[in-house]
């Protein structure tokens, strides 16, 4: 999606054990996890923005991250069916140079179809929601069985780029700026 909004960012694995962090609520929890991950990744860095991020669902108070398997993944889909839940992206961006940061939260709400045994299994078969936060994709073949979001689109593909740009600009860095690199 960086790319696509003309950015060519280089993807660095934080190794944060995301199990090892706990928060009051999912919005808490998504925002702490992306502050480790980019306090993680800009740890071996001198200069340049890095940017964090971690998605979960929250579907009635609990928290979703990424199913630990396909019979999570069924699981999570009989619940979502025929409800809706906050998706929240937490959004952490460190100017590397600086050692500012600056954290934020977006929050989309997902009202999910609902699709029948078959094709729950059936996507589940697909792989695609096994790397998902929530086990599903707006994007891809879950499409299928979202029926509508209030809010940023493409934070429930994983990042909000409204978001982004204000947290960049709180750190004196313009869009256009990084266009250009």
């Amino acid at each position: 999606m960086l790319r696509a909004a003309g950015l060519d960012p280089q993807v660095v694995v934080s190794g944060v054990d995301e199990d090892a962090y706990t928060a009051a609520s999912t919005a808490d929890l998504v925002g702490v996890l992306a502050s480790a991950k980019a306090g993680a990744a800009a740890a071996s860095l001198d200069d340049g923005v890095v940017i964090g991020c971690d998605s979960m669902l929250d579907l009635g108070g609990r928290a979703y991250g990424k199913p630990a398997g396909p019979a999570e993944a069924i699981a999570c889909w009989r619940e979502m069916s025929g409800r809706s839940g906050t998706l929240f992206t937490g959004h952490c961006v460190i100017n590397a140079a600086t050692g500012d940061s600056a954290t934020a939260v977006a929050a989309t709400t997902v009202r999910f179809g609902t699709p029948t045994d078959e094709e729950i299994a059936a996507y589940v078969a697909t792989g695609e929601p096994l790397n998902m936060a929530g086990a599903f994709t707006i994007e891809g073949l879950g499409g299928w069985f979202v029926d509508s979001i209030d809010g940023d689109h493409n934070n429930v593909i994983g990042i909000s780029l409204p978001l982004l740009r204000r947290l960049l600009t709180g750190l004196g860095v313009t869009i256009p700026v990084l266009w250009s690199q």
